[in-house]
C-alpha cells in the first residue's frame, strides 16, 4: 500500500525562534513535512525556484519586502495556498483584510513563544488550517484529498457551551433570523452574500472562524461594502432588520430570545469542534431559540463544526441551505452537512443570498 503524500509547507518568517516552532508544531502531524524556511521573500523566491511547496505560511512585516506584496507577485506569478501569519494586534488587523483580498486562504496567529498554555491550544489550529489550505482551489489549483483526522485529543461538541433543544420554539415571531456559518474561505463568500443582501434584509449572525481582533476589522470591512449595517457582536446585541452581527474572535456567539424578540449572547467556553467561535454552538442556539422563525446556511471551510447545528435547527422546523462543492474554496463544512441529511437544499455561493431572502419571506 501506497503511503499517503504529506503536505509540503514553506514557513516564511524574519523571526529565527518563530520559524523554529512553526517547523516543530507543523512537523509533530505525520502527514505534514516542513521542506524548507525563509528570513524574506527574496530568500523564499529562491526556494520556490527548487520547490513548490503545497502550502505557505507567510508574516506580515519582513525586511526588504512586505509579505502582502510578495502575496500578490506569488499570486499573479506562482498560486499557492497561502496562510497569512501576524501577530495579536489590532493595527495588523486592517493589513490581513488586504491579504485574503490579494488571495491568502486563511490567517493564524503566531504563537507566543515560550508560553506552554497558549501553543497547546493552538497547535492543532495551526496545523488544521494549515491542512485546510492545503485542499484549497487556488485559481485552478486541484484540490488535495482530505486527510484523515490526526489529534486523539477529544473533539468537543456544542454539549460543552449549551444543551440540546428540547421541545419547539416559539412557531412564528414577527422577525425571521439568519444564521451564517463560514471558515477557509469564508471570508470572501460571506462578502459576497452580504453584498448581494438590500438594506431591509433579516437579521443575520455570522460565525467566521477567525483570530479575535481580525473579526473587528473584518467587519468594518463589511460595513463599506454592504448596504446593511455590519459590526462585530457585542453581548446583548438586538438581532435587527438591516443588520450582521460577526461573531468576535475568541468568543462563543448565540441567539437568544426576549419575548418575541432576538438578541445575542457572547460569551466565553472551551473549543467546539477545535474552533471558538463555533458554529455549531450558534446554530444550535437558533435551533432552541428560534425554529421555525430561523434560516441556516453552511458555507466553504474545512473539517464538520457546523454540521450537527445544521441538522437541529432543521429539525426544528428552520429553513437550511449547504453551498455546494464547485463554489466551495474548501468543501468539508458543507459536504459534512449534507452527508448527514441537514441541509433542504445545495446552492452555489451566487445564490445563496437570493435563497435565504425567498426563505425569509413573510
Amino acid at each position: 500500500m501506497l503511503a499517503r503524500k504529506k503536505i509540503r509547507v514553506l514557513v516564511i518568517d524574519d523571526s529565527a525562534s518563530v520559524r523554529q516552532t512553526m517547523t516543530t508544531i507543523l512537523q509533530e502531524d505525520p502527514e505534514i513535512e516542513v521542506i524548507g524556511v525563509a528570513s524574506d521573500p527574496f530568500n523564499a523566491a529562491k526556494r520556490l525556484q527548487e520547490e513548490v511547496p503545497d502550502v505557505i505560511t507567510l508574516d506580515v512585516e519582513m525586511p526588504r519586502m512586505d509579505g502582502i506584496t510578495f502575496l500578490r507577485k506569488l499570486m499573479s506569478q506562482c498560486p499557492v495556498p497561502v496562510v497569512m501569519c501576524s501577530s495579536l494586534t489590532e493595527e495588523g488587523s486592517e493589513t490581513l483584510i488586504q491579504a485574503m483580498e490579494a488571495g491568502a486562504v486563511d490567517v493564524i496567529l503566531k504563537p507566543r513563544i515560550g508560553v506552554a498554555d497558549h501553543l497547546a491550544e493552538h497547535n492543532l489550529q495551526i496545523r488544521d488550517v494549515v491542512k485546510a489550505a492545503a485542499k484549497a482551489r487556488v485559481r485552478g489549483r486541484p484540490a488535495v484529498r482530505e486527510p484523515r483526522p490526526l489529534s486523539p485529543e477529544k473533539k468537543l461538541t456544542a454539549d460543552a457551551v449549551l444543551p440540546p433543544p428540547s421541545g419547539k420554539a416559539m412557531s412564528r415571531t414577527t422577525e425571521m433570523v439568519v444564521c451564517l456559518g463560514a471558515s477557509t474561505g469564508g471570508t470572501e463568500a460571506l462578502r459576497e452574500v452580504l453584498e448581494a443582501l438590500p438594506a431591509n434584509s433579516p437579521g443575520i449572525v455570522v460565525v467566521q472562524h477567525m483570530p479575535e481582533n481580525f473579526t473587528r476589522a473584518f467587519a468594518s470591512r463589511l460595513n463599506t461594502l454592504c448596504e446593511v449595517d455590519v459590526k462585530e457582536a457585542v453581548d446583548g446585541d438586538p438581532v435587527l432588520r438591516g443588520h450582521v452581527l460577526i461573531a468576535p474572535g475568541g468568543k462563543h456567539t448565540m441567539l437568544e430570545r426576549r419575548g418575541a424578540r432576538y438578541h445575542v449572547s457572547v460569551r466565553d467556553g472551551p473549543l467546539v469542534s477545535r474552533h471558538r467561535p463555533s458554529v455549531d454552538v450558534l446554530f444550535r442556539s437558533a435551533a432552541r431559540a428560534a425554529g421555525s422563525n430561523a434560516v441556516g446556511v453552511i458555507m466553504t471551510g474545512m473539517g464538520d463544526d457546523g454540521a450537527r447545528g445544521l441538522l437541529e435547527m432543521k429539525q426544528a422546523g428552520a429553513r437550511t441551505f449547504a453551498q455546494d462543492e464547485a463554489t466551495s474554496i474548501v468543501f468539508g463544512m458543507p459536504k459534512e452537512a449534507i452527508a448527514r441529511g441537514a441541509a433542504d437544499k445545495v446552492v452555489p455561493l451566487g445564490s445563496i443570498a437570493r435563497e435565504l431572502l425567498h426563505a425569509t419571506a413573510r
